[in-house]
């Protein structure tokens, strides 16, 4: 185990961190299953972290492609593309802009 000292915005704060193998990691944080989403409800886009949405690139009705940028999102003034993870059509958008989003507010639904 190794001790450090960090600073965070004029806080000093004293943090251990201790090295494990790969395997311990692995088997000590296993990855969350997503939540089951209704059935024909679609793929929804969430946010990834708090912040602003800058713009909406899409309606409802449009057609998208994966990878096709949907939305900006700012988060500690930085510009974030909210990209589609699939292709399909914009079922519903949930935001407009300026408005304020929390990590995980459900952005648009793509079928």
């Amino acid at each position: 185990m190794k001790k450090y000292k960090v600073n965070v915005n004029g806080n000093a704060y004293e943090v251990e961190i201790e090295l494990i193998s790969e395997s311990e990691a692995k088997t000590a944080a296993p990855a969350a299953a997503p939540a089951a989403a209704p059935a024909g409800a679609g793929e929804q886009v969430k946010a990834p972290m708090p912040g602003t949405i800058l713009s909406v690139n899409v309606n409802v009705g449009d057609t998208v492609k994966e990878g096709q940028i949907l939305m900006i999102l700012e988060a500690m003034k930085m510009e974030n593309e909210i990209m589609a993870g699939a292709s399909g059509k914009v079922t519903s958008v949930a935001v407009t802009k300026g408005q304020s989003v929390e990590s995980g507010t459900v952005l648009c639904t793509i079928a």
